[in-house]
């Protein structure tokens, strides 16, 4: 019984389950002719400004720029000058008021293709007919000198303001309107030119929708390209703040199990230690087990597969004569400058300053290889103070720079944000290529500590 209520059901309707294809075929084409030509004609569409940075527009002087937009009003209007002389005079009507209205004919629908494209097609077609009742030349036909430009040049502007399917749609109509004419009134005339004129619209139509296909495809990949480009930055930012995740966790780590060890052997430095002391001590060890744990938990959230833990502790400041060794071995000319009084610093501000210069060196040794760098690093009362500047690459150079991935500056600036300071990076005075830091440090005072 449900069967066949279903089945019922599938066949009474509108029976749009059991059309032939080529039936939904042609109600497709019908639909697209409809959108195309039919739904607001007459719509005010006015012609958009070009735009003032076009490649065209580049190339043209300075002083000629501002009157670009003038230019396609300016071509429409000489095409509807050239209109009207083919209407009034080449079309063999007749002086007076009917050449006046045979030029206007032909030239009104050239001039409201500027702000109603589509209807200027159907003006075209309308004028036709109309032209060919004046006229007196019987040499063409259905379309006299006057008709032919228009509609051929009405054509051509609505294909170019609007898509290839309207284009296709009006040339179908153009051939339909002509062999139609042809057809029923074409007898005892000398010479048919529809083929011409559809052979010519068909040519700059073809030409126009490649330009069309060729500017949307253009569009879709700047616009792909646009968005490749931001989540490649994205995705760089996200990778530069999981590789400082998992530095500052070794940094975080190891100062917990210091305190973790301190507060279980606390006890045994103290002979008979009260039982309270005892029981806060293992209070402070347990957090800093439990602190220790979710720690490890974090690091396996952030961790690359090919994450390895490393041997050594983190690098501070006072690693930096190494760092300075190995990029000497690398080629690199780089003099280190130290001011103010040296002290330690919060390991989170050590390694951040360690790895901002050794990203600085490495972009020096890659973009400008055989340039040489100083490394300037200054401790000031609010903080610390770095500075690596390059000189320019020495010309000529057989080493070539190499264009490198773009993560260098990224991850400098979010370690400096993640620290509250202030960085710069830009071209230097000389050519080269100077970056400047600032990482505040907090000074504590007894009463802090």
């Amino acid at each position: 019984m449900t069967e066949t209520t279903q089945t019922r059901t599938t066949f009474s309707g509108d029976g749009s389950g059991t059309r032939s294809p080529e039936y939904r075929l042609a109600a497709n084409a019908l639909s697209g002719l409809r959108e195309a030509l039919f739904r607001d004609a007459f719509a005010h569409r006015p012609l958009p400004r070009p735009a003032a940075d076009g490649p065209m527009v580049r190339r043209l002087p300075a002083r000629l720029r501002p009157h670009v937009a003038r230019v396609p009003y300016m071509v429409v209007s000489l095409a509807a000058l050239l209109c009207f002389w083919g209407g009034s005079v080449a079309s063999g009507t007749s002086d007076g008021v009917p050449a006046l209205v045979s030029g206007l004919l032909c030239a009104i629908p050239v001039l409201v293709t500027l702000v109603r494209p589509v209807g200027a097609f159907w003006m075209s077609m309308a004028a036709t007919p109309l032209v060919a009742v004046l006229g007196s030349s019987w040499g063409d036909w259905p379309w006299l000198p006057g008709t032919f430009l228009c509609h051929l040049t009405v054509m051509i502007i609505v294909a170019i303001r609007t898509r290839p399917r309207t284009a296709a749609w009006m040339w179908v109509l153009t051939a339909a309107y002509g062999f139609l004419v042809e057809t029923l009134f074409g007898a005892g005339h000398f010479n048919t030119n529809s083929a011409p004129l559809l052979t010519i619209c068909a040519l700059a139509l073809l030409a126009i929708s490649l330009w069309h296909i060729r500017r949307d495809a253009r569009q879709e990949v700047t616009a792909q390209r646009t968005v490749t480009a931001h989540e490649r930055s994205r995705r760089t930012l996200l990778e530069e703040r999981t590789t400082i995740a998992r530095e500052l966790h070794d940094v975080v780590a190891h100062h917990m199990s210091v305190v973790a060890i301190q507060a279980e052997a606390a006890p045994y430095r103290v002979e008979n230690p009260p039982e309270e002391l005892e029981r806060a001590f293992a209070t402070i060890r347990e957090n800093a087990v439990a602190a220790l744990t979710e720690l490890r938990r974090v690091l396996g959230v952030v961790r690359a597969e090919d994450y390895e833990a490393p041997d050594a502790p983190q690098p501070t400041l006072a690693d930096l004569d190494a760092l300075l060794a190995n990029v000497r071995d690398a080629g690199l000319t780089v003099d280190k400058a130290v001011t103010g009084a040296v002290r330690e610093l919060p390991p989170g501000v050590e390694l951040s300053a360690y790895r901002i210069v050794q990203e600085a060196l490495s972009n020096t040794l890659r973009h400008a290889p055989g340039a040489s760098a100083r490394v300037e690093v200054s401790y000031v009362l609010g903080g610390l103070g770095l500075r690596v500047v390059n000189g320019p690459m020495p010309e000529p150079s057989l080493v070539k720079p190499s264009p490198g991935a773009g993560h260098g500056i990224t991850g400098m600036r979010e370690r400096v944000s993640m620290l509250n300071g202030e960085m710069t990076a830009g071209p230097a005075d000389d050519g080269g290529y100077e970056v400047a830091v600032f990482l505040p440090v907090t000074v504590q005072t007894e009463g802090d500590a």
